[in-house]
């Protein structure tokens, strides 16, 4: 059996014993399990959470989790026998799925270029530099090149929304979650909260979205 959502190409691993009504995967500090996580509180969608130790290597991973990611990374989104992997892929499933935090019709473009513009950019700089930061510190050159390019993701993200209150302008969607993951520790990447404007306001839009959970307390 074939979902109609699932993704052209390489179909989606089938699971020998279905899960219901979801479960996902992630991990504690992760960002990009916590976009997910966001998103389905933030829709109230019933779901499991189950934490994976990224710290044990992947052979020693639990059997389930092992069989679901095809990538061997966190998140998984289980649903039924079928396993979805990728944050951003996983974020344009649920939006379907839910019927929300999907834009307009108009916007589709607009937020899966956001999507691809976070994975490249502001969700490799920042939590590669908090990563650095936090727990492998790097040569001075590999410091300063991740701050560089940081400083020049949160630039453009300012700039962008000194013109709208979200990233798209019917108000916040995936590309929001998705962008705005890492930056609720922005503090641990060496950032002030408050040293760029803009972001900190729609950051604190995205804080009065009823379901809003810190990364600390929903991973």
């Amino acid at each position: 059996m074939t979902s109609p959502n699932d993704p052209p190409g390489l179909p989606a691993p089938r699971l020998e014993t279905p899960v219901s009504p979801l479960l996902l995967y992630g991990a504690v500090d992760s960002g990009h399990s916590y976009k997910v996580r966001l998103l389905l509180l933030l829709t109230r969608t019933p779901h499991r959470y189950q934490r994976i130790a990224l710290d044990v290597p992947r052979a020693d991973r639990p059997a389930a989790f092992v069989a679901a990611s095809r990538y061997g990374e966190v998140p998984v989104l289980v649903e039924g026998d079928v396993a979805w992997c990728q944050s951003d892929a996983i974020l344009l499933h649920l939006a379907l799925r839910t019927g929300a935090f999907g834009g307009l019709p108009g916007e589709h473009g607009a937020i899966v270029q956001w999507l691809f513009w976070e994975a490249n950019r502001i969700g490799f700089s920042v939590p590669n530099l908090r990563f650095a930061r936090r727990w492998a510190p790097q040569p001075a050159q590999v410091m300063a090149y991740l701050r560089d390019r940081a400083e020049a993701d949160l630039q453009t993200l300012d700039a962008t929304l000194a013109r709208n209150e979200f990233l798209v302008p019917s108000g916040p969607t995936v590309a929001d979650l998705a962008c705005s993951a890492y930056l609720f520790w922005l503090d641990q990447a060496g950032f002030a909260p408050t040293a760029y404007q803009e972001v900190a306001r729609w950051l604190n839009a995205l804080r009065a979205l009823p379901g809003w959970t810190h990364p600390d307390e929903a991973l």
